[in-house]
């Protein structure tokens, strides 16, 4: 028989309640998200609790800011169910492009595409939208979340919308997710998602959600006319990533939507692609500045919102420390510099 001090420790290894080990039986958890995934090959049967923790938190980190936001007069948010999934894709995209201000000419002044990336997240944060970008469970770099398992998922809210992406996935594949997402918070839909690019949805929402991103990113009306079906295949997806800045992916996408592609040949090309991206991103690797890591996985609103909220007394250093996810004075002192307040 184990000691209530072995217990511990194993329930702390495999990241569960010391209480379940004690119940007749394995509790059933469901994910408190509608699951819209269909990935192929590998089908996770029950969630792992890197994914059931990771949703739990961001529920945790989604209510806090509804609070806040209620504290500070801030009013809803228009455009959270705004839509549905009966819309036209092309004047739904239209409306998204709009309100966020990301169309093709805000897009032109990128360098390329991870610039463009990162400017995505940061008007989505603008536009009232918590984005929430991280690889692993928390601040735990020991508990990387896994793409096969999820790569986003959206939790809808008139006050705090919020969109995780999973950052395990390739950049490349974040910034479909991110629009994926985005569209579920358009159609007022909660959802887990895997967006995978090379499977059509077997769910009404996630299809409209798959279409209405891909426009979103690369508008077909434009892409008709800039894409040229003679041209070799590798230099016309380096030309159009160039030209819409977005992956390569999502370029292979559109050209299958354009009819460029047959649907075996899309997903050949897809794959191959995909596989050159994973093992560019396992060559380059890296930590990065802590401060940009922690403004990616917790969301610069959400950061921001907890720094004033915590300075003005409203909220106090621990319960701060706990929903950003570090216990050191001096990392608060040094992310409310970022954004401009010290004390």
């Amino acid at each position: 028989m184990p000691t209530m001090k072995q217990l511990e420790s194993f329930a702390k290894a495999v990241h569960v309640p010391v209480g379940y080990l004690f119940l007749a039986e394995p509790p059933q958890e469901q994910i408190p998200v509608p699951d819209f995934r269909t990935m192929p090959g590998e089908r996770f049967t029950a969630p792992s609790p890197d994914l059931l923790d990771t949703i739990y938190l961001c529920q945790q980190r989604q209510d806090w800011y509804r609070e806040f936001a209620r504290t500070v007069g801030e009013p809803p948010i228009p455009f959270v169910g705004s839509a549905s999934p009966n819309n036209d894709v092309v004047e739904t995209a239209a409306q998204m492009r709009a309100t966020l201000s990301f169309d093709l000419e805000e897009r032109s002044r990128m360098s390329n595409w991870t610039d463009a990336l990162r400017r995505f997240i940061e008007l989505v944060d603008a536009a009232g939208v918590l984005v929430m970008v991280s690889g692993v469970v928390g601040s735990d770099n020991h508990r990387k979340l896994n793409p096969k398992e999820f790569r986003g998922f959206a939790l809808v809210d008139a006050n705090a919308p919020l969109v995780f992406v999973n950052g395990s996935d390739t950049k490349s594949a974040q910034m479909f997710t991110l629009a994926h997402e985005l569209a579920h918070i358009w159609v007022g839909q909660s959802a887990l998602s895997d967006v995978e690019l090379t499977t059509a949805p077997s769910h009404n929402v996630e299809r409209w959600c798959d279409a209405v991103a891909a426009e979103l990113l690369v508008p077909m009306l434009v892409f008709r006319r800039t894409y040229n079906p003679a041209a070799e295949l590798p230099g016309e997806l380096d030309r159009l990533a160039r030209v819409f800045k977005v992956s390569r992916l999502v370029i292979l996408r559109r050209i299958h939507d354009a009819g460029g592609l047959s649907r075996e040949d899309y997903r050949t090309a897809f794959r191959a692609e995909l596989a050159r991206l994973q093992a560019l991103s396992a060559q380059t690797e890296g930590g990065g500045s802590f401060y940009n890591t922690l403004g990616a996985r917790v969301g610069k609103r959400f950061a921001r919102a907890v720094v004033v909220s915590t300075l003005e007394g409203r909220s106090s250093f621990t319960e701060a420390f706990r929903m950003l996810g570090f216990r050191k004075m001096s990392t608060f002192r040094r992310l409310s510099a970022g954004f401009g307040m010290r004390f």
